[in-house]
């Protein structure tokens, strides 16, 4: 196995410096950025911050206004109200339209159970709903230059209250739309209440939407000058015809789209190449109208603009070039942004980062832009996220706003590190590396999660297992990126998640860091199902923890009512999967049902209310067995969000390993409970295996 120059070792590390710990609330309660949007006249630039109280067990978010150079510190201007989220439990991005008066700005949000479109004066003088409407609004904009609101909604409040009543009260008819497996009246939060959810879109995934969501747009209009509110019909709502890449003679998968709100110019990336065995065509095409009059485009041809991971686009404000985001998956989804000259052909690098330079958490947001600079959310592995300006010809950084500075003094004296390796099959991984704070030279136990790693990690996907938290007490600690594409084959997708975690077991077990005999794993989604197949599949672990279930039959009877296109289609294109009597050795594969003789280790899972019941079939035999420990949260989606819930989440991930890998119990008189289960399933599985319950086939 080949070592690459960027992988630095220290065998022999000690880290003993006095330091604050990095503790699991500090990893909660983050402050997050959302939507930095610039001013029209370039000056101002809006953001959202968005924290987490654990002791309210809510967000609390707020809209803030800056002075783009930093002159000044930034001016608080408004509530941002309920974090809206979408259907796994991430937040929504907090769209924001400046007036173009630079006077003020207006965005959606949720107050007191209602969503709007809010007006906050710039100066910070006030803040005000503006269309008061019975539904909730779901779109917004402005229009004839900023003298008339805009906006849609669907089915009034009321509307979808008494929907979900009249079911109550007649019985809930089940049909595909009914997602079954979870409480079935008002059982999910979402838009911050209880509300009753059903199956959305027509794919194979679990997109869940609220009752009434079918329910057509209405389109209303409001005069912001006089207060006038009239309805819209299809004629009022005229926008620019769109023109698909292919008619402009660019090649590839339409992917993405920009147009210049100023000059008619769009640009597009499109996915090109073979994409042998892949979800996606492997490269991505940058090309753009280099006016708004011609219809043939052209595409960036340079060294720097192809054969690289393009994830983002926006036209320089006022100028010929496009802006792109490359995130490199050799570095470790590190990002960088360049300048297209549409008119030159030039590029050229703006900026490079050791980390995330985005318009937030995801990756694929994008930073405010003004002629002159750029206004960005960055964070890295070591530092959470802040606040920065980023001038457009020189590449200046300065910091406009950094609310995380405390954790990011504490986080400075956390030794991550960015590892990059390769497996048996000369495939590359990469991913962040937290080593253990130890006072010996003694081997330390490793921790690993595999996914995804941009940014600042906290957790892993899902934010569930505090990293730092475990390095600082004595365990080692893994992020692994899953390599760039999805392959549709999935015992090659699980076996490549495998290769990853042996080879680098391997790796840093050979150079002293850790002691190969004391590894666990987590993950969540795609995570869980590489955790739970490495259980099955190898004998490299000591101790497992899962978020979300994997496939089982009881999973398959509960979706089947989907139907062949909605739901079965995708599990066989994806997972080669039919039923199980049809796909009999498919299931033997893949399923722990079929594999539970093969799982020797504990198995720490604690899932939404909205999964656990998929994966009894295989969750029952483990706990009645000693095997595994269920914890469930009620009213979460696919990511837990609630910041109570996110808490107990990491402490108890962290005593979990702490326990099997360390043998260490808090002395916290509240976890005796939890510690003397424990113990009892530490007895029961030595005793099964002492009565040769080995595992076959590792």
């Amino acid at each position: 196995m080949k070592i690459l120059p960027i992988l630095v070792l220290m065998s022999g590390l000690l880290y003993v410096a006095h330091v604050r710990a990095v503790e699991p609330r500090d990893l909660v309660e983050v402050a997050d950025f959302s939507s930095p949007v610039v001013s029209p006249n370039g000056k101002l630039v809006a953001f959202r911050v968005e924290q987490a109280s654990v002791e309210r067990n809510t967000y609390d978010a707020f809209w803030y206004v800056q002075d783009i150079d930093g002159g000044v510190p930034p001016h608080r201007i408004a509530g941002g109200g309920e974090v809206l989220r979408d259907f796994v439990g991430d937040p929504l991005s907090a769209t924001v339209v400046w007036s173009p008066d630079n006077r003020w700005i207006y965005y959606r949000a949720m107050v007191d159970g209602k969503v709007d479109v809010w007006r906050a004066a710039v100066d910070g003088s006030g803040a005000e709903p503006m269309t008061h409407d019975a539904a909730d609004v779901r779109d917004f904009a402005l229009g004839k230059k900023g003298r008339v609101l805009r906006y849609s909604v669907g089915a009034t409040r009321e509307e979808v209250r008494s929907a979900e009543q009249a079911e109550y009260d007649h019985g809930i008819h089940i049909d595909a739309s009914v997602p079954i497996g979870q409480g079935l009246f008002r059982s999910s939060l979402v838009g911050g209440r209880l509300a009753t959810q059903r199956f959305g879109g027509k794919g194979w995934a679990d997109l869940y939407v609220p009752l009434l969501a079918d329910v057509p747009d209405r389109r209303m209009e409001i005069d912001l000058a006089t207060g006038a509110r009239r309805a819209l019909a299809g004629s009022d709502l005229t926008s620019p015809p769109s023109l698909a890449p292919g008619k402009a003679g660019v090649e590839g998968e339409p992917w993405k789209s920009v147009r210049d709100l100023h000059g008619g110019r769009v640009a597009w990336l499109t996915r090109v190449g073979d994409r042998r065995g892949q979800m996606h065509r492997p490269n991505v095409l940058l090309s753009a109208l280099t006016d708004g009059h011609t219809r043939m485009a052209i595409t960036c041809e340079l060294a720097l603009c192809t054969g690289k991971a393009i994830t983002g686009i926006q036209w320089r404000p006022g100028h010929d070039e496009v802006l792109f985001t490359v995130t490199d998956p050799r570095q470790g989804l590190a990002q960088s942004i360049f300048q297209w000259n549409v008119g030159t052909g030039e590029v050229r690098l703006v900026v490079k980062a050791k980390g995330l330079i985005s318009g937030g958490r995801d990756p694929v947001s994008k930073c405010g832009a003004s002629a002159q600079a750029l206004v960005c959310v960055t964070a890295q592995a070591d530092r959470p996220p802040r606040l920065e300006m980023v001038d457009l010809e020189n590449g200046k950084r300065h910091v406009l706003f950094d609310p995380n500075k405390a954790l990011a003094m504490d986080m400075a004296k956390v030794p991550v590190r960015l590892l990059r390796w390769e497996d048996k099959q000369g495939r590359w991984f990469t991913g962040q590396f937290y080593p253990a704070r130890r006072g010996s030279t003694e081997p330390a136990p490793l921790f690993i999660t595999y996914y995804s790693c941009p940014g600042f990690v906290r957790g892993g996907v899902g934010d569930e297992w505090p990293l730092a938290s475990l390095a600082q007490a004595g365990i080692s600690a893994l992020c692994i990126n899953r390599r760039p594409g999805y392959t549709m084959n999935a015992v090659a997708r699980y076996g490549e998640g495998l290769a990853a975690v042996k080879s680098v077991i391997d790796l840093l077990s050979r150079e002293g860091e850790i002691d190969r005999a004391r590894v666990g794993m987590g993950g969540l989604s795609f995570g869980s199902e590489v955790t739970m197949w490495t259980a099955m599949k190898s004998d490299v672990l000591a101790a497992a923890s899962v978020a979300s279930p994997t496939l089982s039959p009881l999973y398959y009877l509960m979706r089947s009512l989907k139907g062949k296109q909605a739901f079965l289609k995708g599990l066989r294109d994806m997972w080669g999967l039919g039923s199980p009597s049809e796909t009999q050795e498919r299931w033997k594969e893949i399923s722990p049902v079929f594999n539970l003789d093969r799982i020797r280790v504990p198995i720490l899972m604690q899932t939404p209310e909205q999964e656990y019941m998929y994966a009894l079939d295989y969750e029952i035999p483990l706990i009645r067995e000693h095997r595994a420990d269920l914890y469930v949260f009620p009213n979460e989606p696919h990511q837990k969000f609630q910041p109570k819930h996110k808490l107990a989440v990491y402490e108890r991930n962290l005593d979990w390993f702490r326990f099997w890998l360390q043998g260490y119990e808090d002395p916290n008189p509240i976890k005796k409970q939890q510690y003397k289960h424990w113990r009892e399933m530490r007895d029961a599985m030595s005793t099964r295996s002492a009565r040769g319950g080995a595992r076959s086939g590792s």
